[in-house]
């Protein structure tokens, strides 16, 4: 599936040079189709986070409290598309700026969102969405917008091509990202038949072991996790591909309806496996994983997961998303959430990160400091290579 996304992009781009050329002006702004107005930076965070309710593609990413630890609130900015009064998509961007240069880009991440819930999905609502934030963050302040939507290869003919319409392209990345996602609309006796045989048998062994399971939100429950990640990152020799720390911090300022869950499993009285979750849509996304050395055995991540899918279900989740594979440089992490997904889950690529500018200049600066990031992890992997440290995330136990 992979391959058949850049070559369905080129199809969609064959006219490129043509609205390079001209046809489209990269530094006017698009007039929005009759009804829809957007609003810039006019809601608190009290406000947003009631937005975000009303939405089924809504996430951690594009909560208040995600964009205020990665980058501080003044960086932040957050835009409203309404039709004919009514809020029907939202965005929440991060803003960097480069020093002594008027140079810049607003990055979106799993956004903008645009599926409301109860409510059809309209590829129109999605398009004018970017059109206005192309308006706001291209041509009205000069920065390089990037998107990464939450979008899918099953997305991917239609997406493509309202994307190039809109003046977006392909950023400089290739690699594109792949997830598992599990389909909670089954049974939980249909989604216990369709674990792989391996992944069932391992379940039993928990069940079994009388394992102990704790849940909650409160810091205290991260500080716990915590203790047996690192357990978990030195034993496999894992660099981080997130800071736990960070979302300790991002878990301390989120209201209480959009805080992680965090789920422990214990055996006796020592922590034997534990796990980060994040339900907020109709989506939870699987954030990390751990298992202590003396809890090796005792199979306690393979309950903590199905556990979570009891709760899931209960609270009417659509979606289970393991949150990235990589078979061929994490085999081991690939064959635990490939069985956990079983016959209930499918491999998807997400459609992959999107550029729109006005200045070339603006976008050259920005490639360079992508290309700068570039060498700096080839040759931080090869450093950690030769000192016999994995590079790949360290999400499942």
């Amino acid at each position: 599936m992979i391959l058949s996304i850049p070559s369905m992009w080129q199809q969609a781009c064959s006219g490129r040079s043509s609205w390079m050329g001209g046809l489209f002006d990269r530094t006017k702004m698009r007039e929005l189709g009759s009804g829809y107005v957007s609003e810039i930076d006019t809601v608190d965070e009290r406000a947003w986070c009631e937005i975000l309710e009303q939405f089924d593609d809504a996430n951690i990413y594009q909560t208040w409290s995600y964009a205020a630890v990665r980058c501080g609130r003044q960086n932040t900015s957050h835009l409203l598309l309404k039709e004919k009064g009514d809020i029907v998509a939202v965005a929440q961007s991060r803003i960097v700026k480069l020093p002594f240069i008027d140079v810049g880009i607003a990055y979106i991440r799993w956004g903008p969102l645009w599926r409301l819930r109860n409510a059809g999905a309209k590829e129109e609502t999605f398009r004018q969405a970017i059109r206005a934030l192309r308006n706001e963050y291209v041509c009205r302040r000069g920065l390089v917008l990037r998107l990464f939507p939450l979008l899918f290869d099953d997305d991917a003919p239609s997406f493509l091509s309202i994307l190039k319409e809109e003046g977006f392209s392909r950023s400089g990345e290739e690699k594109l990202h792949q997830t598992l996602l599990v389909d909670l609309s089954r049974s939980l006796g249909d989604l216990r038949e369709g674990l792989r045989p391996h992944w069932h048998r391992y379940l039993k062994v928990a069940e079994r072991n009388r394992l102990e399971v704790i849940e909650g939100d409160a810091d205290e429950f991260f500080e716990m996790f915590i203790k047996i990640y690192r357990e978990t990152v030195s034993r496999k020799g894992f660099v981080e591909s997130y800071d736990i720390n960070e979302f300790r911090l991002i878990q301390s300022l989120l209201p209480e309806k959009f805080k992680m869950k965090i789920m422990l499993c214990k055996s006796g009285d020592e922590l034997c496996a534990g796990l980060v979750c994040s339900a907020i849509g109709k989506t939870a996304i699987y954030l990390f994983g751990a298992t202590s050395n003396s809890g090796m055995k005792s199979r306690g991540s393979y309950l903590l997961h199905w556990k979570l899918i009891e709760w899931l279900k209960q609270n009417r989740f659509s979606v289970y998303d393991l949150h990235g594979i990589d078979p061929v440089r994490n085999p081991g992490t690939y064959k635990f959430k490939n069985d956990l997904a079983g016959k209930n889950g499918k491999a998807v690529y997400f459609l992959g990160q999107f550029d729109s500018h006005a200045s070339f200049f603006s976008h050259s600066c920005v490639e360079c400091g992508d290309t700068l990031r570039m060498i700096y992890r080839t040759l931080r992997g090869l450093t950690k290579t030769a000192r016999g440290v994995k590079l790949w995330p360290t999400a499942a136990t």
